[in-house]
């Protein structure tokens, strides 16, 4: 299971980008139709790309813009079938069809950023990849403390 994967590679280490590097590359490797997955880290005041694996993203988000905006703004998963149907959508990928962002808490509930991953065809991503993306993004988060 990619969970334990992801536990096992940041089991010993607690640096941010170090970890958020690592669990990139792993998810990556394993998990199969994407063709970006990465981190955007809360600044303060917008979302700024962290470690990824793909090609060349936007590098500030602002709050509420586009898949990953939302998903920091209300603190809410956001899976879309096909991100053509979303006002706004900023495709740092022009490739990118489908997307699916999780949001990123701090244990006291603040926004520590997002976990973004992308892929090239419409609804790649189902229920099951929701929550596999979410128990991943869990383990990163237990990695940081």
């Amino acid at each position: 299971m990619l969970a334990r994967e992801a536990e096992a590679l940041l089991a010993d280490e607690h640096d941010r980008v170090a970890n958020a590097a690592n669990f990139a590359a792993l998810v990556w490797q394993h998990v199969p139709s994407i063709n970006w997955c990465g981190f955007y880290f809360f600044d303060g005041h917008e979302l700024v790309v962290g470690p990824f694996q793909g090609r060349p993203a936007c590098v500030r988000i602002a709050l509420q813009r586009g898949v990953c905006g939302t998903a920091a703004a209300t603190l809410e998963t956001q899976l879309v079938a096909d991100v053509q149907t979303i006002p706004g959508h900023i495709a740092c990928d022009a490739a990118s069809r489908s997307e699916l962002v999780v949001p990123l808490q701090h244990d006291d509930g603040s926004l520590l950023g997002v976990w973004d991953v992308d892929a090239p065809v419409p609804g790649r991503f189902d229920a099951e990849d929701r929550q596999g993306m979410e128990k991943l993004a869990k383990v990163f988060l237990a990695s940081l403390r």
